[in-house]
């Protein structure tokens, strides 16, 4: 690929847009830059179809309208069909909705995601998070005080109830992917939110992008971590949507651990939410008797207790039939 004979695209964002399977996806495209060039990029495979998703989460006035309507064009220039709605036509489909509004975004972004690849009969859906946002995320759940099996960062593809979400950029810095849409003459939205100090991720991007070293010692460690999550996936036990409480007896912590963690997953809670603290309730639930038989965990999940039996009561919601708000088809 060459731009006037003196541009091509860097090695290693070539190696992260090849490395999306074929197939037809999902594509979350916010009209920020990153979401911008994953899109740009992802066109040029001639073994994609694509559909654009966006959300508006209705918090910028006008400015959030406009991120719409540039996605809504962008979307429709490069020939590709596009569903855009807001956080009002999305949050009568979650059940239970979270009372933290970044949770109830992101959960409101998935119930899309899951509702455009459901009605669409899409493989999955493909997000735009780069180096600097694994890095970033890594230093959030040190903070949060995640245990060692909770840093393994972003995952490069995520199966969970419902939908499958791939992060083909992880390895790629955003500087990459701006001097891509430069070089293209390609515009996008910068969001002012973002630079606001009174979120802890905005702070946390604010002094990660003066620390490349930081930054790629955090990767490094979610690199080694997501290697050891290997070997835990080899030797922890597969446990049954009804598992019996004696399944984990005599297993090591971090196995016992490992086993709960990919079952709260399996059973709905948001990944990111299986945190030291969720799998230690849990864990307790099951060790000790005399612990209430029931709990309510993240993702609207509730889990029972009964006669030496665990399981999950609620799971994924079910999904909506009515047809998107706005949708735009290019056959």
């Amino acid at each position: 690929m060459d731009y006037n004979g003196t541009h091509s695209m860097d090695d290693l964002l070539q190696k992260a847009i090849n490395s999306v399977p074929t197939g037809h996806w999902a594509v979350g495209v916010s009209g920020g830059a990153d979401s911008v060039a994953l899109l740009t990029l992802l066109r040029e495979r001639a073994d994609l179809t694509l559909h654009v998703v966006h959300l508006d989460h209705q918090t910028r006035g006008e400015a959030s309208t406009g991120d719409a309507l540039f996605v809504i064009q962008l979307a429709q220039r490069l020939g590709i069909d596009v569903t855009t709605k807001t956080l009002a036509d999305v949050r009568p489909a979650i059940e239970r909705p979270p009372t933290n509004r970044s949770a109830l975004f992101r959960q409101a972004r998935l119930t899309l995601f899951r509702q455009v690849v459901c009605e669409h009969r899409l493989d999955g859906v493909i997000l735009a998070h780069h180096r600097l946002d694994q890095a970033e995320t890594i230093l959030i759940r040190l903070i949060r005080g995640s245990g060692p099996l909770g840093l393994s960062g972003i995952a490069p593809r995520v199966d969970m109830p419902g939908l499958t979400v791939l992060h083909p950029l992880l390895n790629v810095w955003p500087h990459l992917l701006r001097d891509e849409l430069h070089h293209r003459g390609q515009t996008w939205r910068d969001d002012a939110s973002n630079l606001l100090p009174a979120y802890r991720r905005n702070r946390v991007r604010a002094r990660l992008s003066n620390e490349p070293d930081l930054v790629e010692a955090l990767v490094e460690l979610a690199d080694a971590i997501r290697t050891l999550s290997v070997w835990f996936e080899r030797v922890s036990p597969p446990l049954d949507s009804r598992f019996i409480q004696s399944a984990l007896d005599g297993l090591p912590p971090f196995v016992r651990e490992f086993a709960v963690r990919r079952w709260l997953a399996r059973v709905g809670v948001p990944v990111d939410k299986v945190n030291q603290q969720v799998t230690a309730r849990l864990l307790t639930m099951i060790d000790d008797a005399a612990v209430g038989n029931r709990a309510d965990f993240p993702g609207g999940v509730h889990v029972v207790r009964r006669r030496g039996v665990i399981f999950a009561k609620t799971t994924v919601p079910s999904l909506p039939r009515t047809p998107p708000i706005q949708s735009r088809h290019h056959e």
